[in-house]
């Protein structure tokens, strides 16, 4: 088969081309390049430079690469810029997607994988967030998100495509340094931004109903997720029409106060962080259980957090090599 991988330029996206072609799947990259980075695509990977909106250039893609199926990471995906912007991210992510599914069903290609997250949930108030529970978004992006998945799965049902979303937690690590995140939105990064200003890192909030009261999370070493969308990809090429819905995650909850803590020990620092107030919307807990996609796949996270964050600061130090010294 040969997969398109629209958003294959990006952090996440990489990752996946990475771990497909290695596992001798043929693919293609479809990225506007408005976060991607062209470099992160391998030699000998074909990239088109597209939007999702532009119909004839997917279609057109899909054509001259005889494409049999599609993973769909492009997408707009920040919750504060979603609140701001949130006409900007319906029309990124859902229609977007419309229009790519319109392609897709067009052209007959049997099998679609979809880029969900953990989002959809809100703040669920479980120990463990299974795929059945109740799904509450608290932001236009998590709204779009859902909808996507709503789409998907209307049209595999509609149409006989094969679909699954898989819905991530919390993506950390790089396979290499050069393909490590270099956005500053997610937790480890934020730490690193902290730590080579020579400051301390902020914990939003220490009065959570958990064991030492900051927030408790679920993190997937980004390796982890890529080799579950192999383990997708395969088991809808394996089986014509076949509907999933999974979690992406360790099912192990690491809280914020931990997470500095490990960080510390891995960068060699030892600066204790500063309690400022919770940001509006924190959930206490949300931790993934990850049964279903072991049944379903066989699929189990091999990577630990320590790793994450040590392959996180490889790629952290490559791009800021100040972060290396010590405070004056």
């Amino acid at each position: 088969m040969t997969w398109l991988i629209t958003g294959g330029a990006g952090y996440i996206g990489a990752h996946i081309v990475r771990a497909m072609t290695e596992a001798g799947e043929r693919t293609v990259v479809y990225d506007d390049l408005s976060t991607g980075i062209a470099e992160r695509v391998p030699d000998g990977v074909p990239l088109v430079v597209g939007s999702t909106l532009d119909g004839e250039r997917v279609a057109r893609a899909m054509g001259d690469h005889q494409v049999t199926g599609v993973v769909h990471l492009a997408a707009k995906k920040q919750v504060g810029e979603s609140v701001d912007r949130p006409l900007h991210y319906y029309r990124e992510n859902v229609e977007g997607l419309r229009v790519l599914l319109d392609a897709v069903t067009a052209a007959r290609v049997p099998s679609f994988v979809f880029s969900s997250s953990a989002a959809v949930y809100g703040m669920p108030d479980v120990n463990l967030v299974t795929e059945d529970t109740p799904c509450e978004p608290m932001s236009p992006y998590g709204e779009t998100k859902l909808a996507g998945e709503w789409l998907v799965r209307a049209t595999g049902r509609a149409t006989g495509l094969a679909t699954a979303s898989l819905r991530y937690f919390n993506v950390a690590g790089a396979a290499a340094p050069e393909l490590a995140d270099v956005g500053v939105f997610n937790i480890i990064p934020m730490i690193f931004e902290r730590l080579t200003a020579h400051e301390p890192p902020r914990v939003f909030g220490d009065d959570y109903p958990t064991p030492d009261g900051t927030c408790v999370r679920d993190y997937i070493h980004v390796m982890d997720l890529a080799e579950a969308h192999v383990a997708t990809a395969r088991a809808l090429e394996a089986a014509p029409g076949r509907e999933l819905t999974l979690n992406i995650g360790r099912g192990e909850g690491v809280s914020v106060r931990e997470m500095i803590d490990l960080v510390n020990d891995v960068t060699g620092r030892a600066l204790a962080p500063v309690v400022t107030p919770r940001r509006p919307g924190d959930p206490a807990r949300v931790v993934a259980s990850a049964d279903r996609i072991a049944t379903e796949l066989g699929w189990k996270a091999k990577h630990d957090v320590q790793d994450m964050i040590t392959s996180a600061w490889e790629g952290w130090t490559r791009l800021h090599p100040e972060a290396g010294t010590t405070a004056p």
